[in-house]
Order: structure tokens, then sequence, then C-alpha cells
């Protein structure tokens, strides 16, 4: 790294660090129902809502009425957004003409969507229009990242309350998560994007002539769309001219804000976060960044606030920050050594195939750990181009749970699960009772924190163990050995975990990926969620204990190494079998 990509880096961070405790405390005072600066426009909003749709804001509800009206919502949301993309064709703002999405496709999309996942097993540009990515997909983006931090203030309240049942009102959480914080934001987020050249019109694609002719050789294909081979088994080709390109238009920075504020993920265009008309400049990269680690963040300091002791918040950031920072310089490191086979050939220097030369490799690092340490999946390079080592780590960020900084509400209430887990492995080697915010850790949080945090490595390694046995899984891998093992261990951690990100190469849009990678997406999100919330039932019903002299004091550097040390421990006892028959593997083969 040079000067100015080390000044452009600590800028960042100092500029993350500045917003998180000014925005931690404005939606502290959002989610206790205190007056903001955005009171006097939103609070008419609310209350016109909340008569509309009967719901009395002063009403709470317990663990098991959150969980079913969350249920519920999303299933609600699920559908309409399922008919949405099976009726496609008749709908306005489809300039294009695309067709409907078949019933199996538009199930994997629809799941994904509400999941907060946004896997896209489909080009954006090619197959949605433009009422399908406003109403549909938008939509969807702001009310799936509203889900995930109603289960975290829920969770937080959980803590708070003393021998209560109550937790808040979903409708309320929901309602207020999406008028004062997602919606402010994303807007001014558009509107700083629009101004770097990130598009936003709903004119027709555009066919331009190229200034020179391109020609190359196109496979021919048969009837069913299968390559043809000649007698020898050679593929079969022919020769194309290209004079004219269309370049696909559309409502792109709406949705480019919130994908990121909301740690959603998937593109307007397929190319992601890489292409021009979705992240054009340097300065887009950083705001992007910033978007994606910005609310996750924050909510640590909502959660030091609402519990009545900010240090607690610092030092779950601080975990955070840890491995974030960790990540990101492993990730750079092995991108910036190069491959050993490229520099046999007289290539020398860093590894920049399949990396955008605008941001340099930094940005493109940090861009990366940022978006797979939360459960973004918005990327801006291609992730099977990195190294066997440099791809390890996106993955090896989502196997974890996604809590560096995690999604919108799930990192928080994921890495509260692992304070738990590491209060109680802690409070058995002092021979204490385990203690943490006061209340004491008993049998039934260990096991539903173990059910938070295990569900989506579960169902990751038997569906990535199915998918190796099974022959329409294992034809949609364009590679084999090592790297098409490391292809499906990511697609289905990026499903199972919420991220929505590819490492590419693997043929998605195929039944046995699109109905068990809808399953894992399913799984991956509600099992945990509903666990979370039960675990908050739990505590809330519990009485206070104040600390003693023999209570792990859980806001100092000790614990939060301690915790950090708990997750790497859990997540290598967890997946580092899978890792060396996958990119550890495919580094050795590389080197030898």
């Amino acid at each position: 790294m040079n000067l100015y990509e080390w000044l452009q880096t600590i800028l960042f961070f100092a500029l993350l660090l500045a917003l998180i405790k000014p925005l931690g405390m404005f939606m502290a005072k959002v989610y206790q129902g205190e007056r903001t600066f955005l009171s006097p426009l939103f609070v008419p909003c609310e209350t016109i809502l909340y008569r509309i749709c009967g719901v009395n804001k002063d009403e709470e509800m317990d663990w098991r009425r959150y969980a079913r009206a969350m249920i519920l919502f999303n299933l609600a949301l699920f559908a309409a957004l399922f008919a949405l993309l099976t009726l496609q064709h008749l709908l306005p703002l489809n300039p294009q003409k695309f067709p409907a999405f078949t019933w199996q496709l538009a199930l994997n999309t629809a799941v994904s969507f509400v999941t907060n996942t946004n896997w896209q097993a489909y080009s954006g540009e090619s197959a949605a229009s433009y009422f399908t990515q406003m109403a549909g997909l938008t939509v969807h983006n702001f009310v799936s990242a509203a889900t995930g931090m109603a289960v975290a203030i829920a969770l937080i309240r959980g803590f708070v309350r003393r021998r209560s049942s109550a937790l808040g009102n979903f409708w309320v959480d929901m309602t207020r998560g999406t008028l004062y914080i997602l919606l402010p934001l994303s807007l001014v987020g558009a509107i700083v994007l629009v101004s770097q050249g990130v598009i936003q019109n709903f004119g027709a694609y555009r066919t331009v002539p190229l200034v020179q002719p391109l020609t190359y050789d196109k496979p021919k294909l048969d009837d069913k769309g299968n390559q043809l081979r000649d007698a020898a088994g050679n593929p079969v080709t022919e020769s194309v001219t290209v004079k004219e390109v269309t370049i696909p238009m559309g409502p792109v920075a709406s949705q480019e804000a919130i994908k990121e504020l909301g740690t959603n993920g998937g593109g307007f265009f397929n190319a992601n976060s890489a292409h021009p008309f979705e992240n054009p400049t340097p300065l887009s990269h950083v705001v992007e960044i910033l978007l994606i680690l910005l609310i996750p963040g924050a909510l640590t300091h909502t959660f030091g606030v609402m519990v009545g002791n900010t240090r607690q918040g610092w030092a779950l950031l601080g975990v955070m920050l840890l491995l974030l920072l960790a990540s990101f310089a492993v990730l750079q490191g092995v991108e910036a050594s190069g491959n050993p086979l490229v520099a046999k050939l007289g290539v020398e220097g860093a590894n920049m195939e399949g990396k955008e030369l605008r941001f340099g490799l930094p940005g493109t690092s940090l861009f990366e750990v940022a978006t797979t340490g939360t459960s973004c999946g918005a990327v801006a390079a291609m992730h099977d181009s990195l190294t066997p080592l440099g791809g390890m780590v996106p993955l090896g960020l989502m196997l974890l749970g996604e809590i560096v900084f995690g999604g919108v509400g799930s990192g928080l209430y994921t890495m509260l699960a692992f304070a738990v887990i590491a209060v109680f492995v802690s409070g058995l080697m002092i021979g204490r009772t385990p203690e943490y915010l006061g209340k004491k850790i008993e049998v039934r949080e260990m096991w539903l924190s173990i059910v938070t945090i295990l569900t989506a490595g579960v169902v990751v390694l038997i569906l990535s163990g199915l998918a190796m046995i099974t022959t329409q899984a294992t034809a949609a891998m364009a590679n084999p050995g090592a790297h098409g093992l490391s292809e499906v261990l990511y697609a289905f951690a990026s499903l199972a975990n919420n991220n929505g990100s590819a490492f590419a190469g693997l043929n998605a849009n195929v039944p046995f990926y699109n109905l068990l990678g809808s399953l894992a997406m399913v799984l991956g999100r509600y099992v945990p969620a509903v666990a979370v919330l039960a675990m908050a039932g739990s505590l809330a019903g519990k009485k206070y204990v104040p600390p003693s002299l023999g209570t792990l004091p859980t806001d100092k550097v000790p614990f939060a190494l301690w915790l950090a040390l708990v997750i790497v421990i859990i997540g290598a006892l967890t997946f580092f079998p899978a890792l060396s028959l996958g990119p550890i593997a495919e580094h050795l083969h590389m080197v030898q």
C-alpha cells in the first residue's frame, strides 16, 4: 500500500467511528419512543399508518407474539413479491418487455429478498423490469432490513427489562426503523450517489455503435441450449462481429443506497458494485462501504445506550473492528503477493485479475471484507479471481455468522449470542454462575445461543455435502476439484447467512440450487431470529443480579479479546475440515 492508500483507509475508519456514536444515540431515541429532530415530520405519518393498520402503539408483545407477527409479515411480503415476479410481463414500467420469472426462480428470488439475502440467480439488467426493481426488490430492501433491526432491539429489551414478558411492539419497531432510520439515510445516500454519476431514470435501454467492431468466436447451441460439439468432442463455434452494444438504463441510485445501507446486497446490474453505473468513482466507492458498515456499527452504541452502559457497546464494536481489520490485512497481503503460477509467466506484482483498477487493491479488499463481514453481498470484485487464501477470507467471514459488522440487526444479535456463550464458558472456568448485564445465563439461554450461532453452519455443511453427491449440482460447477468445492461451499455459506454474494463459476439457476437455496435462506434467517426472540423473552423474565467481586466485567479489553477468541475457535472447529478440502487444498496445489 502506498501513502495515499494508507491515508484513504485511515480516514475512512476515522469517519466511520465519528458517525457511530451520534447515529447510535439517535437510533436509541427512536426505538425508545423519545422525541428526535425528525419527530415533527414522521410522528403524523406514524399515527396515520397505525390507524390504517389497526395497530395500538402502546400495546407490547411477549416474545411469541413478536415472533408470530414477524413471521406472518414476512410471509405476506414473500407472497406479494412472488406474485409480482410471476406477473412481471403484465405490469407497467417494463420498456424492455422482460418475461415473467419461472416459478422456481421467482420462489428463490422472493425468499432471497424477504430474508435480506438478495441472492440473484439472474442478471438484473436482463430479467427484472423497472417496476419489479422498485415496487418489489427495493421495498423489500427496506422492510427486510427493518425486520433484522427490530429483532435486535427486542433482544436488547430482554436484557433491560426485569421480571417482564414484554419486548415491545413489532409493528412499531418496524415502522420506526423504516421511517426514522432507513428512509432518511437512504435518501441522503442516493443523492450523494447521483452526484457521483450513478444513474436514476426510467428510459429505455440505449443501443449505441462501437468505435471499433469486435469479432469473436461464439459457441453454437442446439435448440435446447446445449453446446454443440464435433466428432472429436471439440466445441463448435462461429465467428460473430459486433458493431453495436446495448447500454442498460434504470432507477439505480435509489436501489443502490438502500441495498448498501440495509446490508441487502444484490445489484441492479449483474456486475453489481463493480459496474460504473452503480459505483462510478472512488468517492462513491468509499460512500458505499460506509453505508454498508454504518448501521451495524452504530447499533453497538445503541445497545450500550439502551442497557445503560455505553462501554458494553464499545467492547462489541472493538471485537468487530479487530476481526474486520485482521481480515482486511490477510486479504490485502495475500492478493498483493500475487499468484506464483502467473509469476512464472513473467508477470510479477499483485493479483489484479477480476479487480477494479479504478479503486486499487486496498479499496477493493476493503469493500470485499465489508460486504462479506456484513450480510450485504454487494461486490466490487470477482471473488472467483481471488487467490485461494484470498477467497477464503470472504468465505470465512460469512461462515463466522457475519458479525463483522454483521447485517443490520442480525450482526448485533448474533454477536450477543457469541457473548452469552463466552460469558457462560468463562463462568464455568471460575466456578460461578455466569452473568451478563445483570442477567444469569442458564441452560435455556445457552441452548438458544447455540441454535442462533450454529444453525447456518449446519445448513451449509449438510447442503454442501448433498451437492457433492447430486449430479445436477455438480454439473452446474464450472471448475472441478478443490475450487469447485469452494464455489459450492461459498454459495451455501452466502445463502444460509443471508449474504447473497457469489463466488462465480457456479450456475445457480437450476432446480437444485433454486429450491435448496431457498430452504437454506429460510432456515438461516428465521431459525436464529426466533431463537433470539425466545432468548429475549427468557432474559426479560429474569430478575436483575447486581455485579459482585466475582462477576466477570464484560465491558473491558480482556473480555473483548476472549470474545474474539471464542468466535474464532467456534468457527475453526466447525468449518476447518471443509476449508481444508477447498481453499486450503487449492492453495497447497498452487504453490506446489
